[in-house]
């Protein structure tokens, strides 16, 4: 895997990257997981012989992203010297490839989970997405030779941006994010399977 010293060094020769945006279905509360893949219009890189898996593949495309974006920031900005700032920006920047209606609260669909009818609130990235995203890039951070301390996507910045996005789309989809609690399988078989007291006197 690439050190953090070849990702933050950009190949002049090397054509332009177009970064597509493609959507895939997950769950029913979160159905916008945006995958962010790279084309290049040179030749493809040969496919590794060991098969990665699906978390991998995605969590690579992100990386490699990411460092996409930085070479393109002007101005460009190396991966050492980026901070939660520069991650939230990032995220802002993402906003555009949003498929998830988030309403506002003048529009008379606030809080509805099933609009009857369309209207001309923004689409936004879900929650859901981006927090799993952030997930990936932060480990790939320190995958590639970054110090757990400098993760600049563990910046609490991006820990509350993350919160309140969660927040806001979730009065405004009408849609609650709380994990409800669950009694485990086992434990409701050994509620079943226990026999009723008995009543005999020994």
């Amino acid at each position: 895997m690439n050190s953090l010293e070849e990702f933050n060094s950009s190949n002049n020769t090397q054509s332009k990257t177009i970064i597509n945006f493609t959507n895939t279905t997950t769950t029913s509360e979160d159905k916008n997981i945006t995958n962010f893949t790279s084309s290049s219009s040179s030749s493809s890189a040969p496919q590794p012989a060991n098969t990665l898996s699906r978390y991998e593949n995605q969590k690579r495309r992100d990386w490699n992203t990411f460092g996409q974006y930085l070479r393109n920031h002007r101005p460009p900005l190396s991966l050492s010297r980026c901070s939660g700032a520069h991650v939230l920006e990032f995220l802002r920047y993402l906003d555009q490839f949003g498929k998830t209606k988030v309403h506002s609260q003048i529009c008379p669909f606030f809080g509805h989970p099933n609009p009857p009818a369309p209207c001309p609130c923004p689409l936004r990235q879900a929650w859901g997405s981006l927090d799993a995203l952030i997930g990936r890039l932060r480990a790939a951070f320190e995958e590639n030779g970054g110090k757990p301390e400098d993760n600049p996507f563990g910046a609490r910045a991006v820990r509350l941006f993350l919160r309140e996005v969660r927040d806001s789309q979730s009065k405004a989809r009408g849609i609650s994010y709380e994990k409800k609690k669950r009694k485990r399988p086992q434990q409701q078989q050994q509620q079943q399977q226990l026999p009723p007291p008995s009543n005999n006197a020994t």
